[in-house]
């Protein structure tokens, strides 16, 4: 069996890691199944940083379709005409995309038009909001997926409420766990940590990536200025990427404790994540770390694709409400915020699982 996955953004990486091991196992273990691993962005992407791979313990990629720019139309444009080319000079039998970016959506469509199997990972998450592009992709993907591999029962659900093919619906487990739980004792500590007199369990970590939360910007100053009071002088880590930094560096906050820094390597961050003492986040990915470590974790936003984070997790939802947000930072600062209990199938063997399924059918 011939796998080709298809990594849409720098963190599908973190998701397809485990995968490449299971898969380089199973081989070795004499099992007829390779991959070949494809980036729909280009090899020389700022976001990939030199250290990614050998911190997620894997391989560079096969082939770079080389595509990016911001227009959704033009990119599922060119990442199709593209993955045509790559799949007539590499065959495959199945082909693996993950999550719900637009080049996941492309190579499932084109996947599927040649007869060729397609597994989404990461299938049945959803926000129930059709004006979110990723809503749309997400939604295309599980319809013509032939293995719907999925990360919680709420998935399932989610699955056969629209009347999904049920042998197509696998709970394999959540495969962001694999990677953290693989590589939990390489998490390394930053250089400047000692230099910014940072103190493990004594600070709060900030991260922000959405553009529509950046972009309003009075309320994300409203969201900011709380965060900062309620820390009560406690350093606020940020690492951010460029717009992030822009939009918040804009609003002219005069905030000693607040450390904006650049994005950290995978390593880097996972310590940060393991030894904060609360975490701010808008990030789906982080608030699953953040469950598993049983970190305090506050989410930016007004639902989870994985629900199961704020149901036995560690994770709470405010939305985009300062209030809210008051609220859950007063809970945190005083130590009264619950703890953790592991999802089902956070065991780190979901990529086996994966695998396993793929081969059932070699």
């Amino acid at each position: 069996m011939k796998i080709t996955i298809v990594s849409g953004a720098r963190p599908n990486f973190m998701k397809i890691a485990p995968i490449c091991r299971a898969i380089q196992n199973a081989g070795a273990n004499g099992k007829n199944i390779s991959y070949r691993l494809v980036y729909a962005g280009p090899e020389d992407d700022p976001s990939l940083e030199e250290s990614l791979f050998f911190d997620l313990g894997m391989e560079k990629p096969d082939a770079y379709l080389g595509v990016s720019g911001q227009d959704y139309s033009q990119i599922a444009a060119a990442v199709m005409l593209a993955f045509e080319k790559e799949l007539d000079n590499h065959p495959a039998q199945v082909v693996l995309v993950v999550d719900d970016l637009t080049a996941a959506m492309s190579c499932a469509i084109v996947a599927k038009k040649r007869g060729l199997k397609v597994a989404h990972l990461i299938a049945g998450t959803r926000s129930f909001d059709m004006n979110m592009p990723r809503e749309v992709n997400r939604t295309i993907v599980d319809a013509i997926s032939d293995y719907l591999f999925t990360a919680g029962m709420v998935a399932n659900r989610n699955l056969n409420q629209e009347g999904m093919i049920p042998e197509y619906i696998h709970h394999v487990g959540n495969i962001l766990i694999d990677t953290l739980r693989y590589n939990r004792p390489r998490l390394s500590q930053p250089a400047w940590f000692d230099c910014l007199g940072i103190r493990k369990k004594n600070y709060l970590l900030l991260t922000l990536n959405r553009h529509d939360l950046l972009n309003r910007r009075s309320n994300l100053e409203k969201l900011l200025r709380t965060l900062l009071d309620k820390a009560e002088g406690l350093p606020v880590i940020a690492p951010l990427h460029g717009y992030a930094e822009t939009a918040v560096k804009a609003l002219g906050l005069n905030a000693p404790n607040l450390h904006i820094l650049p994005p950290q390597s995978y390593l880097h961050f996972g310590f940060l994540v393991d030894q904060a003492k609360g975490i701010i986040t808008d990030s789906g990915n982080i608030a699953e770390e953040a469950t598993f470590l049983d970190v305090p974790c506050i989410t930016l936003n007004s639902y989870a694709e994985h629900p199961e984070t704020w149901r036995t997790g560690t994770n709470e939802l405010v939305g985009e409400d300062p209030s809210a947000l008051a609220a859950a930072l007063n809970h945190l600062m005083h130590g009264e915020w619950k703890h953790t209990t592991l999802p089902d199938r956070w065991d780190g063997r979901t990529a086996e699982r994966i695998v396993q399924t793929l081969l059932k059918d070699a």
